[in-house]
């Protein structure tokens, strides 16, 4: 039975008259600084909102590799579509690109691959302009784009690919703190988004150097954040230190849907190149496994999917498409690569990707992404941005692997 909450909620979304001062499609509970956001990524080309994205595509949500690589494609190719003229090395590419890497092993199509490798050429495999407070390093966002770089050099070894990147993650090993902002704690990964922008570079580094000392510098951050923003209690991240004591109205804790996504996405992305027997190595497996039930449990049994504040759905009812992917995608992974149980985990994940596909549009569009921030947000739901695509195509290669693995 839907809620007089929800009525209204869906009444005011629906109003056709309701404009920004852009043009842009909005509506009531959107603040005037979230649709400053939105105005914001909608210019720097990230993605859009339309006020008629048109009907939701007649797709299969069935977890055979046939009907997966169908929604993958074709979100796929809506998307390339859109990015690819704005291709840059920022965070928000970086994680498109590597949903872009996985759609074009998966779906065997170089197309994808070959648009990352143009891109690649076009910055000489550099990670792009970094931001003079941080002595010229490239911090953790920065560090994004260098997965893709590792995952071209993956493909076609040569050196010149991975230079710039080595050189500039060997100037991190001696550096100092930079300036970090007054309300944070005092560690270099102080915000939980860190944790997917970075570990998936310096593992696939020490892979491709075979050189120890990226792992351990990647296990030295990961706890040091873990030991700032993990709540052993809730088994979830908090965004950044800001979040430690802040109350939703129901007087639960917040806990960001895409900053949760960022982590046990991120883990996924580090165990992937993590050695076996590394020594750090079972403290991801374990945190993946604290998380995933924590998530499992609060999946909206409705959708299948998750809120932008994952303890309060009553006030944030839409469901948020990046977060969603990205945890689905570490579900899927964890399951895939025996670090989570199959008999409870594999049905968290079909009722995720069965969500998902539900947000697809006949065009390829995958609504209901939130904008670019670091907190729970409202938007449209025919909002798009570059970083949730990423994502779904991350969770689109590995929930095509369930039954392959399955049948082992």
């Amino acid at each position: 039975m839907l809620t007089l909450a929800w009525v209204a909620f869906a009444a005011s979304i629906l109003h056709p008259q309701m404009l920004s001062p852009h043009g842009i499609p909005t509506y009531p509970k959107i603040s005037a600084e979230e649709q400053a956001g939105i105005d914001d990524d909608i210019a720097h080309h990230l993605g859009d909102v339309v006020a008629d994205p048109g009907p939701k595509a007649k797709l299969s949500a069935s977890l055979n590799p046939a009907a997966v690589h169908a929604a993958m494609r074709k979100v796929a190719d809506w998307e390339l579509k859109q990015a690819e003229p704005y291709l840059d090395p920022g965070w928000t590419w970086g994680v498109l690109d590597t949903g872009f890497m996985a759609a074009s092993s998966e779906l065997h199509d170089p197309r994808y691959s070959n648009a990352m490798l143009a891109m690649a050429e076009k910055f000489h495999w550099e990670m792009g302009a970094v931001d003079p407070k941080d002595f010229g390093w490239p911090d953790n966002d920065d560090q994004m784009i260098a997965q893709t770089y590792l995952d071209l050099y993956f493909m076609d070894p040569k050196p010149e690919k991975i230079a710039p990147t080595q050189k500039a993650l060997d100037g991190l090993f001696s550096a100092a703190l930079p300036p970090i902002p007054n309300d944070q704690f005092r560690i270099l990964w102080w915000w939980c988004d860190s944790l997917f922008m970075a570990p998936g570079t310096w593992t696939r580094m020490a892979a491709a150097t075979h050189d120890p000392r990226y792992l351990d510098y990647l296990d030295k951050r990961w706890w040091e954040t873990s030991s700032a923003l993990y709540d052993s209690q809730y088994h979830l991240y908090y965004r950044d230190r800001t979040f430690i004591g802040k109350k939703d109205p129901a007087g639960k804790p917040v806990f960001w849907s895409r900053g949760n996504g960022w982590v046990i996405g991120g883990a996924a992305r580090a165990l992937e190149y993590m050695p076996k027997d590394y020594p750090g190595r079972a403290r991801y497996e374990n945190q993946m496994r604290e998380m995933a039930a924590e998530l499992a449990s609060i999946q909206d049994p409705k959708d299948g999917l998750w809120h932008s504040d994952l303890l309060d759905p009553a006030d944030y009812p839409q469901p948020e498409i990046s977060g969603s992917a990205l945890i689905t995608f570490g579900l899927a992974w964890g399951v895939n690569h025996g670090v989570l149980d199959r008999a409870k985990f594999e049905p968290v994940v079909a009722r995720a990707w069965r969500g998902m596909v539900n947000e697809i549009y006949a065009d390829g569009r995958l609504g209901n992404v939130q904008q670019t921030d670091g907190k729970p947000d409202y938007f449209m739901p025919s909002s798009s941005y570059n970083f949730g695509v990423g994502g779904f195509l991350l969770a689109a290669e590995q929930v095509a692997h369930l039954s392959e693995h399955g049948s082992q």
